[in-house]
């Protein structure tokens, strides 16, 4: 063995150690809080990604849209018919295409419902609040309201929540915050969102 594979193999050693001791002290088990924010790309999809994974070992998903709920999405379109999987959807679509606060409010309380019932069930495994970070931001929801219904969820229940700018107590409560950067994005060279990569 040369002098660099044994450095290779003393390294990889050490490493294995050090991920065999984190995972040893990992013991607590509960539900989390993630949350999905930053200006990138990919929060929604990331969501996404997990509810397939979910919805894969057999739980039951609910998901509440408050934004794109009426764009073409092809991840709902694909797994809707699983009997596990349960979608709400704000009806009014992109709140700066209506520009109006009262029916945008009102539509958001209403999907807001179905979420907290959601968030009530000890059956439902994975809540993902989808853009709900918009909703707190421009006022159509109480801040300490949905800490609460948070704070209050079944000990086994995870929720994904996505969004820009995700509000300081969302984030002070999070279990995992992952932060999307933007480093390029097609959309500023006057590129179309492409449909099945995009949505």
């Amino acid at each position: 063995m040369t002098d660099r594979d044994t450095r290779h193999q003393q390294s990889m050693q050490k490493l294995k150690a050090h991920v065999d001791e984190k995972v040893a002290n990992a013991n607590g088990e509960r539900g989390l809080l993630l949350v999905f924010t930053g200006n990138g790309k990919g929060k929604t999809t990331a969501a996404w990604g997990t509810v397939t994974r979910a919805l894969g070992y057999g739980y039951r998903v609910g998901v509440v849209q408050f934004i794109k709920g009426l764009w073409e999405c092809g991840e709902r379109e694909r797994l809707i018919d699983d009997a596990n999987l349960e979608v709400a959807i704000m009806a009014t679509g992109f709140t700066w295409d209506t520009q109006n606060r009262e029916s945008d409010t009102r539509a958001c309380q209403e999907v807001w419902q179905e979420a907290k019932r959601m968030l009530e069930d000890p059956e439902c495994y994975l809540v993902v609040l989808d853009e709900i970070t918009y909703m707190l931001k421009f006022g159509y929801l109480d801040s300490d309201e949905v800490i609460a219904a948070l704070e209050n969820r079944p000990a086994e229940q995870t929720v994904i929540i996505t969004g820009r700018n995700a509000h300081r107590d969302l984030l002070a409560m999070a279990d995992t915050i992952t932060e999307m950067q933007e480093t390029r994005h097609a959309f500023n060279a006057d590129l179309k969102a492409r449909r099945g990569i995009d949505y």
